[in-house]
């Protein structure tokens, strides 16, 4: 039977949190400038309210009970929001906020020009740091390192870049789906030849190492059909790999996603883009969402709520 929220002492939450944190009735008593025998007291108020030991305790600490792993992601989540409402007043927005931003590069130079502007407008003397999206960007949402990541993943059914395989604490939302195309030099030999795949596998490529990985969901692609790409370049990302590939002296192209078109024909205007010379069914495999990622333990926080709702109207108008 389920009891009145009225009836708990939510410090007693606090409490909990803490030892979950420390795994020691002393090391939370400090932390929390109480005295153990106060914690003590806390952790049978809460043993009797949740009908669990929830410690047990063992020669290298208290080990929490499943039921306490259980709330532990949970509770984290409740003292972030109680910590926000706590903070609230009456005046104008802050001043001096720090934002931390992974994004896929060159989209956010692309599609987000303005956002410093418009998040310095609207939290001035903000510190705002947007890196390229890498190997360890999604650890650094996870980890509360990051505020928020928007980038491109992977549809193909053997990709470890799904948005299926994204952990279930991150909350996303797909904001354009694109294709990859392949971005030629204008006097390259291939522009000679009929385009297909023999013609597309029979030169050189520029790679992206994304994530630490060197394949991606193409290569599963031409797997399937018993055939791979001949990789003679790797960088990591892809504004560099269009600079590889509008250079002269070499047969190498690249590939890219779609949006990259328009950055080219500023940047590189003697690349031409074309499609990947595979099936429809093929290329529908090799759709790409782009999609901003938050923690869920921001859900109701105001401003990653505002920064979310900024970066969806800039892709939308840019579209």
């Amino acid at each position: 039977m389920s009891k009145p929220l009225h009836r708990l002492d939510l410090n007693l939450l606090i409490t909990m949190q803490v030892l979950l944190q420390e795994r020691s009735v002393t090391k939370t008593a400090k932390k929390l400038n109480v005295t153990p025998s106060a914690v003590s007291k806390a952790l049978g108020k809460l043993r009797d309210w949740f009908d669990d030991p929830l410690f047990i305790r063992e020669p290298h600490g208290l080990q929490p009970t499943p039921l306490s792993l259980s709330m532990e992601e949970e509770l984290a989540e409740w003292f972030q929001l109680a910590s926000q409402l706590s903070t609230k007043r009456g005046t104008a927005t802050p001043r001096g906020v720090n934002f931390q931003l992974m994004m896929e590069a060159p989209l956010h130079m692309l599609v987000l020009g303005s956002l410093p502007q418009l998040i310095s407008g609207q939290y001035p003397d903000s510190t705002i740091r947007i890196l390229d999206w890498d190997y360890d960007s999604l650890e650094a949402i996870i980890n509360g390192e990051a505020d928020i990541g928007f980038c491109g993943r992977e549809t193909h059914h053997r990709s470890q870049e799904t948005l299926a395989l994204l952990p279930y604490y991150i909350d996303y939302e797909v904001l354009f789906e694109d294709r990859p195309m392949v971005f030629i030099r204008d006097d390259h030999p291939v522009l000679q030849q009929k385009w297909d795949l023999d013609a597309f596998l029979a030169y050189s490529h520029i790679n992206i190492i994304w994530e630490a990985r060197e394949r991606w969901a193409l290569d599963e692609v031409l797997s399937g059909i018993g055939k791979e790409r001949q990789i003679a370049l790797s960088v990591s990302n892809f504004d560099q790999s269009l600079f590889m590939a509008a250079q002269p002296g070499h047969d190498m192209f690249t590939t890219a996603p779609g949006y990259c078109q328009s950055f080219a024909t500023q940047r590189y205007p003697n690349l031409v883009a074309l499609p990947i010379p595979i099936s429809e069914q093929a290329y529908k495999e090799l759709s790409i969402p782009f999609t901003l990622m938050w923690h869920k333990r921001n859900a109701y926080n105001p401003k990653i709520a505002w920064l979310r709702s900024v970066i969806k109207e800039l892709v939308e108008s840019n579209k």
